[in-house]
């Protein structure tokens, strides 16, 4: 960390969703305190192998734990709740959020076993209430989710509106359209900075309605007369869980949820008032009864997730769906950045099993939850914003959005990173230094940096190979026999054999002389050895592990 800062100081920092889509937590400083608002997770890409998701580093936050007034959800989505149940034990402040992104999070922390231990406060829509030195007043704006809520931020030095996700839809299924006339009131109180979301913003026009997918897919479901029908989306898009439901209702078909994580979601909806007007769900056990052309399938895994149910389903290995030919699979969702290798390798299995595949590239079975370039610009009309400060999208969504913003009336745009801190004052933004940012990786119970050993094995285990050599030494550290020497994805056991047997003879000769004072003195030795060995018989630098036994 290289800022300087005083107390009365009106900060902005990102820790993640700024050069990214996904991972979102954003920082506010004032009067000596740090709100923190959202926590979310992302999407491993291929440099962490064994790793799904990944989380912010907070190292910063940690430091400054004292100082943290507390956190704030906008939304119950996993790129801006998902971390909170890895990462809320190291900050544990207070949490503010809605009742419907309450229950969500509630859920989650109980399989973790922190339902009891993290305090929240949970906030009616569009209300105010006030953290640490900052009045914030709760914004409903339409997204693909319950309760989405900007901020308004309100402090004596100007006001901030953090948009959070969102849309300006007409037809939003769940939840009431966004109110044009209460952003105006905004703009006219007065917005130093607008915070907001730049996911579309190469996108023209305006985005389409969730009430216009509906009827696109009835029309689509009701086609399929006498086959399963598996659509696949976000556990957390209730908006799309509402019109695939409905649709599925239209073609006489019963919903059968498959998934823990939407489950969870499901019964977060019901338990605050959603989704009451359809039938219930039913589980794939429940569903047993029902011949294939009268259920609809809703399950994880869009984002070609390998342990989730889309997954298992392609590769038949899921206990009670099993997808045949003339079978439909849609797959109601974005593409998201960086997952597109494990999505279309998901479509071309399910086209191996000859069944019909629909996705947003050739059929009307998505729509965002985000705006387009006319509803950026109606933001603009309406906050009429001093300072813009795209957030939520990657380095060219951000650069787009900044020259978008000054061609909409902002007298000032900045372009950040995440760590960038921006001090925010009425004669303008301007950078005042970094924090420690980046990721970690989420891997089974433990949470990792990136570039830890750990991680760093793993990558060169995965690229170049192991090699593993076992060595049983007598009390004169000389060998008993030859080293057994296993060397899976480096060299064939038969065809290198030749190759194997150099490796293990040499070591089995030099260590017999007797010159080796220290064990660690012989384990560098077949280190050594080993790699040569490999590097000019395979052109290979794997992985080597070496056991040493005295008997």
């Amino acid at each position: 960390m290289n800022i300087k800062y005083n107390n009365e100081d009106l900060l902005f920092a990102a820790l993640g969703g700024a050069g990214e889509i996904g991972m979102n937590c954003y920082l506010y400083y004032h009067k000596g305190k740090w709100l923190v608002v959202d926590l979310g997770i992302g999407f491993a890409d291929e440099s962490l192998p064994g790793v799904e998701i990944i989380v912010p580093n907070i190292n910063f936050l940690i430091k400054n734990k004292q100082d943290i007034a507390g956190l704030v959800l906008t939304h119950a989505h996993e790129d801006h709740i998902g971390a909170v149940q890895y990462l809320w034990p190291e900050l544990e402040c207070p949490v503010y959020t809605t009742k419907f992104t309450s229950a969500v999070l509630k859920a989650k922390l109980a399989d973790v076993g922190l339902e009891n231990e993290v305090d929240i406060t949970e906030v009616p829509e569009n209300s105010k209430f006030s953290v640490g030195p900052f009045d914030i007043e709760f914004f409903n704006i339409t997204h693909s989710i319950p309760e989405m809520h900007g901020l308004m931020l309100r402090t004596d030095k100007g006001n901030i509106f953090h948009t959070g996700d969102w849309k300006l839809d007409i037809d939003p299924i769940i939840g009431n359209a966004t109110n044009e006339e209460a952003l105006k009131k905004f703009g006219d109180e007065g917005i130093l900075a607008l915070v907001c979301d730049s996911t579309n913003i190469f996108n023209q026009g305006s985005s389409i309605s969730e009430g216009e997918l509906q009827k696109s897919l009835q029309d689509i479901i009701c086609g399929f007369k006498n086959n399963l029908v598996i659509v696949t989306t976000f556990a957390s898009n209730i908006a799309r869980i509402h019109s695939i439901a409905k649709a599925a209702e239209s073609a006489n078909r019963r919903v059968v949820l498959i998934g823990r994580s939407l489950w969870r979601v499901y019964e977060a909806a019901k338990q605050s008032g959603y989704l009451e007007d359809l039938h219930p769900f039913l589980t794939d056990r429940e569903a047993k009864h029902l011949k294939r052309e009268e259920m609809l399938v809703i399950c994880t895994g869009c984002q070609g997730e390998p342990l989730a149910a889309t997954n298992k389903i392609a590769n038949h290995i899921h206990p009670s769906i099993k997808a045949q030919k003339g079978d439909a699979i849609i797959f109601a969702s974005k593409i998201i950045p960086g997952n597109e290798k494990k999505i279309f390798k998901l479509f071309n299995q399910f086209c191996k099993l000859r069944m019909e595949v629909l996705t947003e590239k050739d059929h009307f079975v998505h729509v965002s939850g985000h705006p387009a370039r006319d509803d950026v610009a109606r933001m603009y009309e309406l906050l009429r914003p001093q300072i813009a400060i795209p957030m939520h999208g990657e380095a060219v969504h951000l650069h787009e959005h900044t020259k978008f913003a000054l061609e909409h009336g902002a007298k000032q745009a900045v372009e950040v990173e995440n760590g960038d801190v921006i001090s925010i004052e009425e004669s303008g933004a301007n950078k005042i230094g970094t924090v420690i940012s980046g990721s970690l990786a989420i891997d089974g119970n433990y949470i990792l940096l990136p570039d830890s050993k750990l991680i760093k094995a793993r990558r060169k285990m995965r690229d170049e190979g192991l090699v593993i050599i076992t060595l049983l030494i007598n009390s004169k550290r000389k060998p008993f026999s030859l080293p057994l020497v296993v060397a899976p994805g480096v060299l064939d056991e038969k065809d290198d054999s030749e190759v194997i047997d150099a490796i293990k003879e040499e070591i089995f000769n030099h260590v017999s002389k007797g010159k080796f004072r220290h064990r660690i003195e012989i384990e560098k030795y077949i280190v050594s050895t080993a790699k040569r060995i490999v590097r000019a018989e395979a052109g290979k630098y794997p992985e080597i592990i070496v056991q040493i036994e005295q008997i």
